[in-house]
């Protein structure tokens, strides 16, 4: 089943409203998206925000974040991008997605307070927007939201003094918009930190770090370097020491969110430090239950003898492939017996890197079978191809399909151990909305 059942008319009648700012394309600055939100009534000044910026693992550190707040007892809303089925998945509130028709009434308020004599806002402020709007309408809490492209000028960077700023990762991606350096880029997601306001931080690269450092030290920002939380047992794992140390169960899998869940404790200790009532067993009830759907997901595909055991991951730019090969290379290392080798069911867009990602993940051995992305500015399967046995000249396999359900067939009769549907979220949302699948516990994959 998918992430929920999408209500067509009504999602058609969301599309048909963003349609005409998909124009605009990505254009970064926040003249457009702060003169939208002052004409709506400058929502975002009654919502109290976490603003969480970074490369990857900010939907993570969100769902984190979102699902312990609300353990609290607190109203909580979370907006992320992109989505996966549905434009409803940005927008939740005590993790249930925007109602549908809540949602056209919220973007028809947002198109209507667009001044025409002024340059058009983009489709992603004109949504941005609406999330705002709607949170202070439903009267949140606090709002958990995810920066959508770099920081500094992305749309929901609008609030002066956000309650907590986090920084989860930085490497180099959208370095054709944010720059070419991984200190350009740090410059940019440093954007988010606000003069004086506490902000947490993950694991940086040292050039990143240097800049992130700088801009603290400039702002004169409180701040949390996170460290990885510590393995127990039974999937339970410990944040800081001594008397102050928590320990959490860790529902998301990867040991990457060992980091990520450390960010989001960091960055609960740090709301607690501002008066927030977040008790040790609201933490371990949230982290339990905190879910994110398309990374390191185990699902059962397809029906009677066409269906397999498939693991389905978005490990859309290098940073992500290289988390997913860290785990793919922890499951085969509990695996029993001489191993078959990894069958790749992959798709990108054209805008990726396409090489460092095939890099992190092909082994020589591997079957890789490649299929367009439906819907958008997808790579062509032959110049994947092509990439990809140049990367891995030894692949055993290196086949092209013409659509995601011919991959899946092609890859339920590989003789392969371990089965991977990867390379871009929108591939793998596509597999959620149309295909037929159950959600497998991980414990029963090994």
């Amino acid at each position: 089943m998918p992430v929920y059942q999408p209500q067509i008319e009504q999602e058609q009648q969301i599309e048909s409203l963003l349609a005409p700012f998909g124009r605009f394309g990505v254009e970064l600055g926040l003249e457009r998206i702060q003169r939208l939100l002052e004409a709506l009534g400058s929502p975002q000044q009654r919502v109290p925000l976490v603003h969480v910026a970074g490369t990857n693992g900010k939907g993570s550190v969100c769902a984190y974040l979102a699902a312990v707040l609300g353990a609290a007892g607190y109203r909580v809303g979370r907006y992320t991008s992109p989505h996966l089925v549905s434009w409803r998945e940005r927008i939740e509130v005590n993790g249930e997605p925007i109602a549908a028709e809540d949602l056209v009434t919220r973007l028809k308020q947002v198109v209507v307070a667009i001044d025409p004599a002024q340059p058009s806002p983009t489709q992603f402020e004109v949504f941005t927007a609406a999330a705002w709007l709607h949170f202070a309408e439903a009267g949140v809490d606090v709002a958990v939201m995810e920066v959508g492209l770099g920081g500094r000028l992305d749309a929901t960077n609008v609030v002066d003094a956000p309650l907590v700023s986090v920084i989860t990762s930085l490497s180099r991606e959208h370095w054709q918009r944010l720059g070419p350096t991984l200190a350009d880029i740090a410059r940019e997601k440093a954007g988010v930190l606000k003069p004086g306001r506490p902000a947490v931080v993950g694991p940086l690269p040292s050039e990143a770090e240097a800049v992130v450092q700088a801009r603290l030290a400039e702002l004169s920002c409180p701040a949390v370097w996170a460290v990885p939380a510590v393995p127990l047992e039974a999937g339970t794992v410990r944040y800081g020491n001594g008397d102050e140390a928590i320990s959490y169960p860790l529902a998301l899998l990867g040991e990457h969110q060992l980091t990520n869940s450390a960010i989001a404790i960091a960055t609960l200790l740090t709301l607690r430090t501002q008066g927030w009532h977040i008790s040790d067993d609201a933490i371990a009830q949230g982290m339990a239950n905190a879910r994110w759907p398309g990374r390191l997901q185990w699902v059962t595909w397809g029906e009677d003898s066409l269906g397999c055991l498939l693991l389905i991951d978005g490990a859309h730019n290098p940073a992500a492939a290289k988390v997913l090969r860290q785990y793919v290379d922890s499951w085969w290392a509990d695996q029993p017996g001489n191993p078959v080798g990894t069958a790749w069911l992959m798709g990108m867009l054209s805008t990726k890197d396409h090489s460092d990602i095939f890099a992190a993940l092909l082994r020589p051995g591997d079957a890789l079978h490649l299929v367009p992305v439906p819907g958008h500015e997808t790579a062509a399967p032959e110049d994947l191809a092509a990439i990809a046995r140049s990367v891995c000249p030894e692949l055993a396999q290196c086949e092209i399909h013409n659509s995601l359900r011919d991959g899946l067939m092609a890859i339920a009769q590989s003789p392969a151990q371990l089965k991977v549907l990867c390379g871009s979220l929108y591939l793998i949302g596509h597999f959620l909305a149309t295909e037929p699948y159950r959600d497998v516990d991980a414990a029963n994959t090994l």
